[in-house]
């Protein structure tokens, strides 16, 4: 938390970091307004990777982006993602500092090919396919970006301005998947295809590739996956991609030729900030699935807790910050989100950009310092970038149009909805499931927990007509109205089960209000309903959710009315979709924020730390309470933090932090009023940067070391410091819980 001495009384020191009081003369008065905007701003009420002080802590968005790619102009960056089948499609963001983002622009508003499938028509789709992995590139004073559209080949959208208009380019081909390179000499490479990967020249008016270009440039065999992005940095050609086989990775060849030869290795591996895979929606073998059909013909594979799998961080982009900094933007699956973007700091060690930091490379903190800032305070003058999340989820429709988070399912009859007297209608098209509804709208659902609320308006509704809130998933799920003749009664479908749950009493009003509580961490949600608004009652259970490779989207967040008697039915109206975020304001999360002494426990093994007389920190048996397992966490600012156990004493980073080489500084004040005796190295080893895992979990990392705190939970060994990070499951001995004392 950015604390007050801090806005008043800091100033920087270029050798190491320190508080000196009684500066304030060195403030402007709109420096001082800043800092308090910060401090205010922290309560946020949608997610935000910024906490308010210096620091970000991933996910950048809790909600689905995948397939990030990232570019810098001047002072902006822009940051393009995967929409697959929803319209309008392939969305950029935003962002002055990395961290905060807002909406920019959608390439395109619909899909412009006359097929079936891309509006859902006819009992044809492109779930899962549609448009994905683009490739964002500034150059020739515009904007390009690349990417593939399933059965039609390489797609371009071309721009002066980020926010449009975007022109459309077919170039066709098979390529996909790619990164693209805007040479020195005015060529333009595009760098595709998985193991093997080629590299075709395209044409500078986007009309398609150059014929006969395409080469390979890497044979198959060098553990080379796809999801290419490929840079020129200082005369040197440098590849980024991800694999999957036999488990996620992150490689980086390197060329002085854009042909090669090149040589390889792992940048990055195991990121997954002890998150382990969701179960997967699963086919069964010979069997060809087929949206929306019964879900009790497939299963869901449970995911081990303690694999890494696929779900790590991967595939993404590169940038090099206005600071000089390097850092990398990748996505991880995040449960039943779906994908989302971490952002890593880069070290370039050997001529090689390595996610990480120093001592710890292929590894990336889950907080961390944002680009630019400097360590110790706001420089004289700088105000921070304002803490923003990248949508209004919230809409009461009042607009005249939907607002940007939203997103069509396929193609939509645009005559088949409207914006009329504040709220959203919907006209009911035949279809006999959610999945193939038209006309559906949706967005993406937030984590780690949300409660989607919207009220719907029933008079418009006709026999067969059934009308609601939904989860667009595989499988899919919804709580609504179904009429049948002039009868309206409340149900819940769950297609993993082929069950729908009636709600016995009659429902005879004409609004009623839906709710979908979800605990997306935890991979559950739960339906609701009320008909006054004030009070609401659950239906059916606390269901499972899955991340899945048909859809290749996380849960969304469904508005839908459809006839499932075959004809077209009447309407539905929607008003006032509210989205809570009760997790999204972190400020009371991390507990030097409001002064408490805590007793640590280590998540492995439930045992609370102990600050041994001895000089080493250990643990001890669960039920121990005593003084030396009480803790004071010191504010060093900016997410900094110091150890004081209830003794006095200070924990401080020894030798390279290996077993019994946590122990204890004796300083009586190694900050405060002894800031002046203490000296760069002892600084550095007694202050971490806490790590927030959101319910009282958390990490340690060492600023001296770049590792983590952590005790084994098998050799009985002491508390040490060289633990590169969490496993999946959060039981390897480096994850820690707190409880409050005092």
């Amino acid at each position: 938390m950015f604390c007050v001495y801090d806005i008043f009384y800091v100033t920087l020191r270029l050798k190491h970091i320190y508080c000196i009081y009684y500066n304030m003369k060195r403030f402007s008065l709109s420096t001082l307004f800043a800092a308090f905007s910060a401090l205010m701003a922290f309560a946020q009420s949608s997610w935000t990777a910024d906490n308010g002080n210096g620091t970000y802590t991933n996910p950048l968005f809790y909600d689905e982006f995948s397939d990030p790619d990232i570019i810098r102009v001047g002072d902006d960056y822009y940051l393009a993602g995967t929409t697959m089948h929803a319209v309008p499609g392939l969305v950029i963001l935003h962002s002055k500092d990395l961290v905060n983002w807002e909406f920019a622009s959608y390439c395109f508003d619909r899909f412009d090919f006359p097929e079936d499938k891309f509006a859902l028509k006819n009992h044809q789709e492109v779930y899962g396919r549609g448009i994905w992995a683009p490739c964002i590139r500034y150059a020739n004073g515009q904007f390009y970006v690349f990417s593939n559209i399933n059965g039609k080949g390489l797609q371009c959208y071309t721009a002066k301005d980020i926010k449009g208009p975007w022109k459309h380019h077919n170039l066709k081909g098979n390529i996909y998947d790619l990164g693209v390179l805007f040479d020195d000499d005015g060529k333009i490479y595009a760098i595709h295809k998985y193991g093997e990967v080629h590299c075709t020249e395209l044409k500078p008016d986007m009309s398609g590739p150059v014929e006969g270009s395409d080469r390979v440039i890497i044979p198959e065999g060098n553990g080379i996956g796809e999801g290419h992005h490929m840079y020129k940095i200082d005369g040197m050609y440098y590849l980024i991609s991800t694999d999957y086989s036999p488990n996620g990775r992150t490689t980086c060849s390197r060329s002085k030729s854009i042909w090669g030869p090149y040589e390889t290795r792992i940048i990055q591996a195991d990121e997954t900030y002890g998150y382990h895979g969701v179960g997967r929606t699963m086919v069964p073998r010979g069997t060809k699935y087929r949206i929306g059909e019964d879900g009790t013909k497939f299963g869901v594979n449970p995911a081990s807790p303690d694999a890494t799998g696929c779900d790590n961080a991967h595939q993404g982009g590169i940038v090099q910050a206005k600071d000089g900094t390097w850092w990398a933007l990748f996505m991880q699956d995040f449960h039943s989100i779906g994908r989302t973007v971490c952002l890593m700091p880069m070290t370039w060690e050997d001529g090689w950009p390595m996610v990480g930091l120093k001592g710890n490379l292929g590894r990336a903190p889950r907080t961390w310092f944002k680009p630019d800032t400097k360590l110790g305070c706001y420089s004289i003058g700088e105000e921070p970038q304002p803490m923003r999340a990248p949508y209004e989820r919230s809409d009461d429709f009042n607009g005249k149009s939907l607002k940007p988070i939203w997103q069509w399912n396929h193609n939509p009859e645009e005559k088949l909805w409207s914006l009329k007297g504040g709220k959203l209608r919907i006209q009911a098209q035949p279809a006999e499931q959610l999945m193939w509804a038209r006309n559906t709208l949706t967005q993406r659902v937030i984590g780690p927990k949300s409660i989607a609320t919207v009220e719907l308006y029933t008079k418009g509704m006709k026999d067969g007509d059934v009308c609601g809130l939904g989860n667009i998933n595989v499988p899919c799920s919804w709580i609504g109205l179904v009429k049948q003749g002039n009868t309206l009664s409340l149900r819940s479908f769950e297609q993993m089960t082929n069950d729908t749950v009636v709600v016995p009493s009659g429902f005879a009003g004409d609004k009623i209000w839906l709710r979908c509580i979800g605990d997306y961490d935890n991979n559950q949600m739960q339906y609701a309903y009320s008909t006054d608004g004030v009070n609401f009652q659950t239906v059916g259970r606390m269901m499972p959710l899955t991340y899945q490779l048909i859809s290749f989207q996380g849960s969304r967040h469904a508005l839908f009315a459809f006839n499932v008697k075959g004809k077209q039915g009447g309407y539905a109206e929607f008003d006032n979709f509210t989205v809570e975020e009760p997790c999204a304001d972190r400020s009371k999360n991390i507990p030097y924020a409001y002064g408490k002494t805590i007793r640590i426990i280590n998540k492995a093994t439930g045992r609370p730390m102990i600050a041994l007389k001895h000089g080493v920190l250990h643990d001890t048996h669960a039920g121990d309470k005593s003084e030396l397992t009480k803790f004071k966490v010191i504010d060093r600012g900016q997410g900094r933090v110091a150890l004081q156990c209830a003794d006095g004493r200070y924990v401080k980073v020894y030798g390279d932090g290996l077993p019994g080489d946590v122990r204890f500084f004796t300083d009586d004040a190694p900050f405060a009023g002894g800031a002046t005796r203490l000296s760069d190295d002892d600084f550095y080893r007694t202050t971490f940067l806490w790590q927030d895992f959101l319910d009282h979990d958390f990490m340690l990392l060492s600023l001296k070391n770049h590792k983590y705190v952590g005790k084994s939970p098998t050799t009985g060994s002491s508390y040490s410091c060289d633990y590169a990070g969490p496993d999946p499951a959060r039981k390897n001995g480096a994850v820690l819980m707190y409880e409050v004392v005092e």
